[in-house]
């Protein structure tokens, strides 16, 4: 394997917990620097250097570059969508101005051979097909969020134009880990309702019963984000960002599959700030072209991730059956 040294920031975030404890697993602990604004808790983060980052202060960040002779960058810090709308002017300055100072790093350094940028299906809007959202499409964004990925995806694109950075990107829909909680999104729902369905056999959901948003669970997040990064660069047609699809569900649809395995379990409703940004995004995507481009194919559905999820989370808090 060529050997590669990787950066990633945001690393104390649902992703990059994830991202980073794989990172480690192919390229060995001490080839993956994890960066945050706090230090880590998670194990995953504890194995392997860690160096504190305001990706905001783009010396710094060309300091570490170069401390570390790093080839790649995975850009994950960012503010989320819920999170982002309650401190619209913070999340731009992280989320788009935050990423302008990394792009303007990379370029500065000079020996970046791939970057990776998280979009997001918040990139849509109201007037945005919500049945197979084409890759190519309306982009009207209703939150700081989505506006500030969007605008990141414009910007890869131009820095791949003019500056030859091989920037990659994929729209994710809401990502579900057993692993870590999520940090302030409006698909949290899909994650919070698992581990009240082991301790308390009941959930209050924040959206609607019939709200349906395109899902992934983490394994098939994982699997695309490496696929993409190992692709070679003759594949990657899409310099934006690449539409990428799994499955697509309700809360309601989520209780049925709870219920195979835990049939008492109750759900009730109550949407509250974040039901108004679900009702501007997508029901489902169409994401042909990263099956065509580089063979992207998801593992999971519904019924394969809740038996995991609720495996793993009965595992957490020792719950047995």
């Amino acid at each position: 394997m060529i050997s590669e040294t990787i950066l990633v920031t945001g690393a104390c975030g649902q992703l990059g917990t994830e991202i980073v404890t794989e990172l480690r697993k192919r390229y060995g602990s001490s080839s993956v620097i994890a960066t945050d604004v706090v230090r880590p808790t998670h194990q995953g983060l504890l194995d392997g250097p860690f160096e504190l980052l305001d990706i905001t202060n783009q010396a710094q960040l060309v300091a570490l570059l170069s401390k570390y002779r790093v080839t790649q960058l995975y850009h994950l810090a960012a503010i989320l969508s819920a999170k982002g709308e309650q401190d619209p002017k913070l999340a731009w300055h992280v989320n788009f101005t935050g990423y302008i100072a990394v792009l303007d790093a990379a370029v500065a350094y000079g020996k970046i051979a791939k970057l990776y940028f998280p979009s997001s299906i918040a990139v849509f809007g109201n007037d945005t097909p919500k049945q197979n959202t084409p890759q190519q499409t309306v982009t009207d964004a209703n939150t700081v969020y989505g506006i500030s990925k969007f605008a990141g995806e414009r910007f890869s694109a131009y820095y791949y134009k003019h500056h030859g950075l091989d920037i990659r990107s994929l729209r994710y829909p809401g990502i579900i880990s057993h692993s870590t909680m999520p940090g302030g999104g409006t698909t949290d729902y899909a994650v919070h309702i698992y581990h009240e369905a082991v301790l308390k056999g009941r959930y209050t959901s924040f959206l609607s019963a019939d709200t349906y948003l395109p899902m992934m669970y983490m394994p098939d997040a994982l699997k695309a984000t490496f696929a993409l990064m190992d692709a070679e660069a003759i594949q990657i047609t899409e310099r934006g960002s690449y539409n990428l699809g799994a499955m697509s569900f309700c809360p309601e649809d989520v209780a049925k599959a709870i219920r195979v395995h835990i049939p008492e379990f109750e759900i009730d409703y109550a949407p509250d700030s974040r039901q108004q940004i679900a009702d501007t995004w997508p029901q489902s995507i169409d994401d042909s072209v990263a099956r065509a481009d580089w063979g992207w194919k998801p593992d999971y559905d519904l019924s394969a991730m809740t038996a995991d999820m609720l495996h793993h989370v009965r595992e957490r808090y020792l719950v047995t059956v």
